[in-house]
């Protein structure tokens, strides 16, 4: 299966695919085969958990390492795909709080809110004169 192929049942299998796994199917194609089996392994075979839970966990776990941010999208989009609600990621994203802290927090917080297209309330004043 050349680089291409390999990318395109990537992205079948997981649905997504990052910048780096392009890259390094271009450039090192038996890195990215080894890396990816581990991934399939601990994350896409079917085991206890389902793919709703690991996808939420990867959110979270990315938030909490203040992963890519287009990472964390491509997860937060798995996890609305796979049958999580907005506030079901949240949720998850909002675990980051007590153990890593807000900043780790707002970083998953603004790309779940980018991804699922969340808004803040409307303050009166802010309606009259236009601001936000």
């Amino acid at each position: 299966m050349d680089e291409v192929a390999y990318v395109e049942d990537l992205v079948r299998r997981r649905g997504y695919a990052l910048m780096y796994h392009r890259v390094l199917a271009k450039h090192d194609l038996p890195v990215l085969r080894a890396a990816d089996g581990l991934v399939s392994a601990a994350y896409l075979e079917h085991r206890s958990l389902d793919r709703k839970t690991k996808e939420l966990l990867f959110v979270l776990s990315l938030t909490v390492l203040r992963g890519d941010p287009a990472h964390i999208a491509s997860h937060v989009r798995v996890a609305l795909e796979v049958g999580a609600t907005p506030t079901e990621i949240l949720e998850a994203i909002e675990i980051a709080l007590p153990e890593a802290g807000v900043v780790a927090f707002q970083h998953g917080f603004d790309v779940w809110r980018e991804v699922v297209g969340a808004e803040g309330v409307v303050l009166p004043s802010e309606a009259e004169t236009g601001a936000k």
